[in-house]
This record gives C-alpha cells, sequence and structure tokens, in this order.
C-alpha cells in the first residue's frame, strides 16, 4: 500500500492572480522572489511551508511561512563568492530585486514557526 500524502488544492498560478488584478508589471519579479522564498522554507526547514501573496496600499508583500522559528541564515555580501556556489543565493536575490524584506517569529517562546517576506512597490 502507497504511503498516504497530504493533497493540497493548487491555487492560481501567481503569474495569472497579479495579471487580473493590474500588476503585471510586478509579474516577473514577484515570481521569482515567491519561487525563492518557498523554496527556502522547504529546503531548509523541516514540514510544511505556504506562500502568502497580499496587496495592500500600493505595496505587493510576499510571504513564505515554515515551521522552524530561528532565523534564516543572512544572505552573504555582494561579490563574497556566492557567484561560484550551487545553493546559497536565494536571499540574496531576495535581498537584490526587493524594495524591502526581513522576517519575524510567528510565536514568542512557541514553536509556532516564522515568516520570510519581501516587499515590491511598483515605479
Amino acid at each position: 500500500m502507497a504511503p498516504e500524502t497530504e493533497r493540497v488544492c493548487p491555487a492560481p498560478p501567481l503569474r495569472l492572480i497579479l495579471t487580473v488584478h493590474g500588476l503585471i508589471r510586478l509579474v516577473d519579479t514577484a515570481e521569482l522572489l515567491a519561487a525563492e522564498l518557498v523554496s527556502n522554507a522547504v529546503r531548509h526547514t523541516r514540514g510544511p511551508a505556504a506562500l502568502r501573496v497580499r496587496w495592500s496600499g500600493e505595496v505587493l508583500r510576499i510571504a513564505a511561512w515554515d515551521t522552524d522559528p530561528e532565523p534564516p541564515a543572512p544572505p552573504p555580501e555582494a561579490g563574497a563568492g556566492v557567484d561560484e556556489q550551487e545553493d546559497g543565493r536565494g536571499l540574496v536575490l531576495v535581498r537584490a530585486c526587493a524594495d524591502v524584506w526581513g522576517w519575524r517569529p510567528l510565536a514568542e517562546g512557541g514553536n509556532r514557526g516564522k515568516l520570510v517576506w519581501c516587499e515590491l512597490v511598483p515605479a
């Protein structure tokens, strides 16, 4: 018998959501940032991960939730040999492409995970 797997309803693609809401100019960067944040959450933590996208007051916030309450490793500075590495570039890309980024634990003293987020403001 095959192991039981968790089923999740697929969400509409981010490109479609942003296009429908008139944010086509943010699509490419938003897709890159969402992929980096979610892949970090999946790769570096145990358990589930989720993506949240919110448009509010001219700011697009993209956030990835994971179950690890520890902060993400800080991205290396530009020119620190990142180009030669096969991994470790996710937050470097986020820092370079987003207007601002950060993280926050989701429970003080508890283990409810963290949210790593970034924001894009249309030019």
